[in-house]
């Protein structure tokens, strides 16, 4: 089943583009990565899933249930942390997270207690004097203390230091292992590679390419990068199956996408001091569907 559904999903601000007939599916018990640089479309997509505001065009259901139509009755389902964070300045943390609990009919004390543990959160402290860093992870307390079966986070590790980030996608796991499907958009593209199933790449509000990582990871691009003893000449990687060359005097970069034989004829043309040919990681695909 997918838990997520979209077709032709369309949002316009105006006249100013939002997103373009967007499709994706997000089936149930993935972790499922949407990635692309700021103002590619990836909060619009989510703040029409959770219908904060509605679609030019095109559907999105969630449960197979339509976003807007059933949006009460779906949202006691998700756990939302959005990019930027703000609370009531003058409550206690755990005030705020009793009051966010008192929303679900369950007892969300025990888990309260649990997360914060986790994510190293003071209850007793006023949100006012909290940091940034922990305002965030009193949002990720806030999203996962009614044990939603949606997690949809948006760029969720903004403010917290590595060992938290850490802390937290080992806890996002352990989440999708007891059952919970997950939707992260992040422009972290290390973390999405080590932590999601599959990836959508969305450019200026259209989806340019979707993937199973560890079919993305294994595609038939490669990464090669050449250093000679002489300088390479201007042009000389020029040919089809080549982009993103870089060349600096003895040492040129690319990636490659067709007959390895036509490349390596070129490149055992060269006096060569160096060779290497491997997979590209996720970052240097993003970048390819960018150029």
């Amino acid at each position: 089943m997918n838990v997520i559904e979209t077709k032709k999903l369309t949002k316009y601000y105006g006249k100013s583009r939002g997103i373009i007939e967007v499709d994706i599916n997000v089936e149930d018990g993935e972790i499922y990565g949407f990635i692309g640089p700021n103002g590619a479309g990836k909060s619009t997509t989510i703040r029409v899933l959770l219908s904060l505001i509605y679609a030019t065009s095109g559907t999105a259901t969630i449960f197979g249930k339509d976003v807007v139509k059933f949006g009460p009755e779906i949202k006691k389902e998700i756990g939302y942390l959005p990019g930027e964070v703000f609370y009531y300045d003058t409550m206690r943390v755990k005030d705020l997270l009793n009051y966010s609990a008192s929303f679900y009919k369950k007892d969300c004390s025990k888990r309260i207690k649990e997360l914060a543990g986790i994510m190293s959160l003071e209850l007793d402290k006023r949100i006012d004097d909290l940091s940034y860093g922990n305002k965030k992870k009193v949002g990720i307390v806030l999203g996962l203390l009614h044990e939603p079966k949606l997690i949809i986070l948006d760029e969720p590790t903004g403010g917290l230091d590595p060992l938290m980030q850490q802390t937290f996608f080992n806890l996002v796991r352990e989440e999708n292992k007891k059952g919970a499907t997950v939707f992260l958009s992040s422009h972290i593209l290390s973390e999405v590679q080590r932590l999601c199933d599959k990836v959508a790449i969305i450019k200026e509000g259209k989806i340019v390419k979707i993937e199973k990582m560890s079919d993305l990871a294994q595609s038939n691009y490669s990464k090669i990068k050449v250093e000679s003893k002489a300088a390479i000449p201007e042009g000389y990687f020029d040919m089809a199956g080549v982009s993103g060359l870089k060349t600096e005097n003895h040492s040129t970069t690319f990636m490659f996408k067709g007959d390895i034989n036509s490349v390596t004829k070129k490149i055992a043309a060269l006096d060569l001091v160096s060779l290497f040919v491997e997979e590209p990681d996720l970052e240097d695909i993003f970048l390819h569907y960018y150029q």
